[in-house]
């Protein structure tokens, strides 16, 4: 009896049985069909590795749609702020940059400033800072023109604040705003209009062996041309119709923006002299010497307010612009290019040759 049950206790084991023959009892019993201990664990760390590893490359991928259209649209509108002297928000002078020779561009982005500063109630005035030799006529009175708009729209105060140089349209410029300041070292003045362009007939005909052409639809269509010598009447043409009208506007400019001086007064300062801060202090052209500082108080002076955020705007760059910069050829020539420096201009523009 004893050895039938033993009898079926052994063929109930079979070879893949732990229990069969030559088992090892001491080791633990794994179930079958369970994975490896820690492969679960794996599985899970991997995947959540993965899960992460999408989502980052959708974030960066949306990320660098965002920085090219950030970068590539042109921010011709819009400005950062810079605060260059601390107070509070709710009451801001915007400090508005004019430096270099002026021509269209300068005109463009001083337009855009102001109307920058149009959109915010919390501009309580305008600083003019100008440090230009002057530059073309359309130019200057453009910007000329941008401020007395504002302040006749707006009801807001305007100064113009001088920093080393404000000669001719420079000055055009400065007459616009309600006062003018100028630091001690600043040159100012040279009312009046500047012309010129260079005769080419010699060095054509005599040096190179070139003979220009030119056939016109009446004798005065080239006056002046650079393929011949200016005559006397034609000195007297672009004196009448080009010299004279720029230099009467100019001088009413100035007469309706410092009604402290009259007609007469301006006319005998506009010979195209040069005034320091001292002297253009005492014939008027200018209502206080000072720095940036005196310039600010004066606006807040005439805002009626203590205490401002004085500010000024900066272009934000784009990616765009800054490549087509890179790009450009400086030895290239194009046709507008050279039909600018061929045609004679005339200026409102402080010259030294």
């Amino acid at each position: 009896m004893d050895f039938e049950q033993n009898d079926n206790l052994s063929a109930g084991r079979t070879a893949d049985s732990p229990y069969a023959a030559g088992a090892d009892l001491s080791e633990p019993i794994k179930p079958a069909g369970q994975p490896p201990k820690g492969t679960s664990g794996w599985k899970i760390f991997w995947g959540i590795v993965l899960a992460l590893s999408v989502l980052a490359n959708i974030a960066l991928f949306l990320m660098l749609i965002g920085l090219f259209v950030v970068f590539t649209t042109e921010s011709r509108d819009t400005f950062a702020e810079k605060v260059i002297r601390e107070g509070p928000r709710g009451a801001k002078i915007v400090v508005i940059t004019l430096e270099g020779v002026i021509r269209s561009e300068q005109a463009k982005d001083i337009y855009e400033q102001i109307k920058t500063a149009r959109q915010s109630r919390r501009v309580k005035g305008l600083i003019v800072r100008i440090n230009s030799p002057g530059g073309t006529i359309s130019g200057s009175d453009e910007i000329y023109n941008e401020i007395c708009k504002y302040r006749e729209e707006e009801e807001k105060p305007v100064v113009a604040f001088m920093q080393g140089l404000a000669a001719s349209g420079g000055y055009y410029v400065s007459v616009a705003c309600e006062r003018i300041v100028a630091e001690p070292t600043t040159i100012t003045g040279s009312i009046g209009v500047i012309f010129g362009h260079f005769v080419l007939q010699e060095l054509l005909e005599q040096k190179l062996g070139i003979q220009p052409v030119i056939i016109t639809s009446g004798p005065k269509k080239d006056w002046p041309s650079s393929f011949e010598p200016v005559t006397e009447e034609q000195r007297q043409y672009i004196q009448d119709k080009l010299i004279g009208p720029a230099y009467n506007r100019f001088v009413e400019i100035v007469a309706d923006g410092r009604p402290m001086l009259s007609l007469d007064d301006v006319k005998r300062l506009a010979d195209g002299s040069i005034y320091g801060a001292e002297e253009a202090l005492n014939v008027k052209l200018i209502d206080e010497i000072g720095y940036l500082d005196e310039a600010i108080e004066l606006v807040k002076s005439l805002a009626g307010i203590e205490k401002a955020e004085v500010i000024e705007y900066r272009r934000h760059i784009s990616l765009a612009s800054f490549l087509s910069v890179r790009n450009r050829n400086i030895l290239s020539i194009d046709r507008d290019k050279l039909y600018e420096l061929s045609t004679p201009q005339i200026l409102y523009l402080w010259s030294v040759y």
